[in-house]
């Protein structure tokens, strides 16, 4: 029996809802394909965006959608993008395939897809291969109102108004496919470049710094010292990865046992630890908390399936997925007064996806069923819990078996979410609600029998979300039975 404490009437702060973001880069089928098919596509479409993908991901209620990368960001150059599509440059995408990009999809269709969704943009800036003045030249394109020549030739490609820019990136990636720099380079790059990211009129910019990869403390410590009075965010990029390294294979996403189960749970977890540790230096520059840690690169990265191009990163999501979402989120709560944002890679067909397609047909992976059933949490006000873990032990290592969240909204729902990480041993759990009783309880459930479980386009609810009807409230205290391999999400009204 595990005891969790939970005090509704102690709040923590707000759970930002930008936590809960996306990421679609011009990489394999992410943007052609997954969401931009064109208007003259037999797929049913509004305005070239599939319909079924748009219905999809606007029930997600995503906050803010980064684009174009990635890597593909640093080489890309924004006006082969606007204008007329026939007259559009073409390129050749040396990161992701060595395909050839239209650039059909540019500035104007994906701030218009953001107006679809109902989301947020943000935009990163090309300083691997790109100039300050074509970065400045971007911001006025797309925010100035006025007399300019930027702002003219926005009206003159069918845009009068400006659109609103809250965030942008200034380069990405920069220690590696943004042009292998050292940090001492890059924060004065940074220096130089964000002073042209200027903000026009009333639209506010959210400028990003590139951060380090995984556990480079050394970048952190270089870009704080140097940089972070000219930033409001700092990004941080980790994917959990079964092996623990790039080197060789990455693993099967669906072809794995228990090892590499209890591995990649033990990988995931160590999120906590990069950003307890990355946060600590930049508590010393930053001890009230201004700039944001942004983690805008997350999730599971595997061998893609087989059969397909290599370079387009696409590869299955399952139940083991589901728990690397559940974690990570549960994890952003946690720490949601330093890590102000967090954009899962990637929304669409490209690794920890949400949803997949093929031709004319959609289907929902185990990560996406996650991110409804955590939506919840959006803009609520983090609960103090208090709970020891019982230990997951395989072989010689051990690892914290639970991980649990818990907020109260704006019409007091209290929404608890537990993920129970043991493959094949259940949980008893026992919330003390310290005085918050008399309420109804109801919840939802994502399990399988079948550690590897997923949905294919013959069999696309294999794996869904279930009602749970494991918990029952008795006085001030809520019971509940959670099975092995789960995601729970319970509510209290």
């Amino acid at each position: 029996m595990v005891k969790i404490g939970i005090n509704p009437k102690e709040t923590k702060g707000t759970i930002s809802r930008y936590l809960y973001g996306q990421f679609a880069e011009h990489l394999g089928r992410c943007i052609y394909e997954g969401i931009w098919v064109g208007p003259d596509s037999p797929i049913p479409n509004t305005e070239g965006y599939r319909n079924d993908v748009l219905e999809a991901l606007k029930k997600l209620q995503i906050p803010v959608l980064r684009w174009p990368g990635g890597c593909f960001a640093d080489e890309y150059h924004w006006m082969d993008g606007i204008g007329p599509k026939s007259q559009r440059a073409r390129m050749i995408n040396n990161h992701w395939g060595g395909v050839e990009e239209n650039n059909h999809f540019g500035t104007h269709e994906f701030l218009r897809l953001c107006e679809l969704l109902e989301t947020e943009p943000y935009i990163n800036g090309n300083v691997g291969s790109g100039t300050v003045r074509e970065m400045q030249q971007w911001v006025e394109y797309m925010t100035f109102d006025g007399e300019s020549p930027m702002a003219s030739l926005r009206k003159e490609n069918g845009r009068g108004e400006p659109w609103r820019l809250p965030f942008f990136g200034v380069g990405n990636e920069n220690w590696g496919c943004g042009g292998n720099m050292r940090p001492e380079y890059y924060a004065d790059l940074y220096r130089q470049y964000s002073s042209y990211v200027r903000n026009y009129g009333d639209n506010r910019v959210y400028k990003i710094a590139c951060g380090p990869n995984t556990d480079d403390y050394r970048w952190t410590e270089v870009l704080m010292r140097e940089a972070h009075h000219l930033m409001d965010g700092l990004s941080l990029h980790y994917y959990t990865l079964p092996t623990g390294n790039w080197q060789g294979s990455k693993g099967s996403s669906t072809e794995f046992g228990v090892d590499e189960w209890f591995a990649t749970m033990k990988n995931t977890l160590y999120m906590e630890e990069l950003i307890v540790k990355h946060s600590a230096i930049m508590d010393k520059y930053d001890p009230e908390g201004k700039v944001g840690l942004i983690v805008d690169e997350w999730g599971g990265w595997y061998d893609v399936e087989p059969g397909t191009n290599p370079g387009f990163l696409y590869q299955q999501n399952t139940l083991r997925d589901a728990l690397i979402a559940g974690v990570n989120l549960n994890i952003f709560h946690k720490y949601s007064k330093r890590v102000k944002m967090a954009n899962i890679a990637q929304v669409v067909n490209v690794l920890q996806a949400m949803v997949l397609t093929e031709g004319d047909k959609m289907l929902l992976t185990p990560t996406y069923h996650v991110f409804d059933m955590f939506k919840v949490h959006q803009d609520a006000e983090l609960l103090d819990v208090e709970f020891e873990s019982p230990m997951y032990k395989h072989g010689s290592q051990m690892i914290p078996q639970l991980s649990v969240s818990a907020s109260v909204d704006r019409k007091g729902a209290i929404h608890i979410s537990l993920c129970n990480l043991h493959h094949a041993v259940s949980a008893s759990v026992t919330c003390e609600l310290n005085g918050v009783a008399g309420r109804e309880v109801s919840g939802t459930m994502l399990t399988h029998s079948a550690l590897n479980a997923h949905n294919t386009f013959r069999r696309p609810d294999e794996l869904a979300p279930v009602p749970f009807t494991g918990a029952k409230l008795e006085d001030d205290w809520l019971h509940a039975e959670l099975p092995p391999a789960s995601v729970v999400v319970l509510t209290l009204k």
